[in-house]
């Protein structure tokens, strides 16, 4: 692998569904590199001052973002990245993360998933692009839009840290984002058709490195 210059700087900004791998590959790619990759943290999509899209818009520097497929969408529109530099990480299931030490949820259909959702006391789902499409699309779809109590989060961070506080039973979410949640959480991919998987891709930044 070709060594870079020890001054060489990354500015990295990315969402929290690829954090997990991307903090166990960053450590190499530095050493192997001669790189200085500077990380930033945003929603893949949503509202408020953090997200990716929010960053790029006040200036905050990347060379490359990482984020979902329908984030990146938003960029390109936006003309925010440079076009033709995108590839495609991971796909990645949604799932669902109750408190440790709660009974395990059986998700194995879609109205034992339904079934689970309507006893739940409250349902934590991060406001980016997973949660996004569970309230405009699956719990509309399944009819429970309006008999379910739901908390969005401005993170998936957050949505896990609700449940393993006990602010809420569960939290539907990229599993990707639950699996750092921890001790305090059980994890349980979702299984049967609905199926969504959130897909991860990278793109080089307008302003990125030629």
């Amino acid at each position: 692998m070709k060594t870079y210059a020890a001054s060489a700087q990354l500015n990295v900004l990315i969402s929290g569904g690829f954090s997990g791998a991307y903090e166990q590959l960053l450590p190499e790619f530095e050493r192997t590199t001669g790189i200085n990759v500077t990380t930033g943290s945003g929603a893949s999509q949503g509202a408020g001052p953090q997200t990716i899209a929010a960053q790029l818009a006040r200036g905050v520097p990347a060379n490359v973002v990482i984020l979902s497929r329908e984030g990146l969408s938003e960029l390109i529109a936006a003309k925010r990245i440079v076009a033709g530099t995108d590839v495609d990480l991971a796909r990645v299931p949604l799932g669902v993360a109750v408190r440790a030490g709660a009974p395990k949820p059986n998700v194995s259909t879609v109205e034992a998933f339904k079934q689970v959702l309507l006893k739940a006391k409250t349902v934590a789902i991060p406001g980016s692009t997973g949660g996004i499409w569970l309230r405009n699309d699956l719990f509309p779809r399944l009819g429970i839009a309006e008999k379910i109590n739901v908390k969005v989060t401005p993170r998936g961070t957050d949505a896990t840290g609700m449940v393993a506080a006990g602010g809420a039973d569960l939290a539907v979410m990229p599993v990707s984002e639950y699996a750092r949640g921890g001790r305090r959480l059980r994890r349980q991919p979702r299984t049967g058709d609905p199926v969504r998987s959130d897909v991860f891709s990278r793109r080089r930044g307008r302003l990125g490195r030629r």
